[in-house]
């Protein structure tokens, strides 16, 4: 099992920054990817970005350039750097992991970006 709690969120104005953070209950020992998605009201949840155990990063063609997935292997935590924020930005954020053949879910946390 593994357990992830995320925190960060808030409101902030458009183009403005924001960083999330996403704790991890176990090392990254064995972790093959870890990601973070997003979900808007009354919409799926859609991937923003990801990084897997070699430090490989991916995101999203609406992300690209303004977010920065990291971690930080010590501390056990995956962030989410949110830079230029829109306010199609606005969403619940969700951090996940991949370990082995499970993926695991955090409960999510409010970004909120006004015009």
């Amino acid at each position: 099992q593994v357990q992830l709690v995320e925190s960060g969120g808030g409101l902030v104005q458009a183009g403005g920054s924001l960083r999330l953070s996403c704790s991890v209950s176990r090392s990254f020992l064995s972790i093959n990817t870890m990601g973070w998605y997003r979900q808007a009201p009354g919409k799926q949840r859609d991937l923003v970005a990801t990084i897997t155990s070699g430090g490989d990063t991916s995101y999203a063609d609406a992300v690209k350039g303004r977010f920065t997935i990291s971690r930080d292997n010590a501390k056990r935590l995956i962030y989410l750097q949110m830079n230029n924020l829109k306010p199609e930005d606005t969403a619940l954020y969700y951090c996940n992991v991949r370990l082995g053949s499970f993926y695991y879910w955090g409960q999510g946390t409010q970004l909120t970006v006004s015009s």
